[in-house]
């Protein structure tokens, strides 16, 4: 994500992924952006203010299949 303003509002880690919610302020839109070390795989997710949480809690479910 190229937007410098951005908040990070929850972080977890675990067995090699990293997941981050994310806020901008000039957009005010969430995201969810993942980093999967072991794999290589890295990815973000749009995460609508009723249901972020749940992008957070469970980003591989909200993930398009590749």
């Amino acid at each position: 994500m190229t937007d410098s303003t951005l908040t990070e509002l929850h972080h977890r880690s675990g067995d090699g992924i990293e997941v981050s919610l994310l806020w901008s302020p000039r957009t005010n839109s969430l995201t969810v952006a993942v980093e999967d070390s072991r794999s290589g795989v890295s990815f973000e997710l749009p995460a609508p203010a009723e249901n972020a949480l749940d992008v957070f809690e469970h980003p591989f479910a909200y993930a398009p299949a590749a």
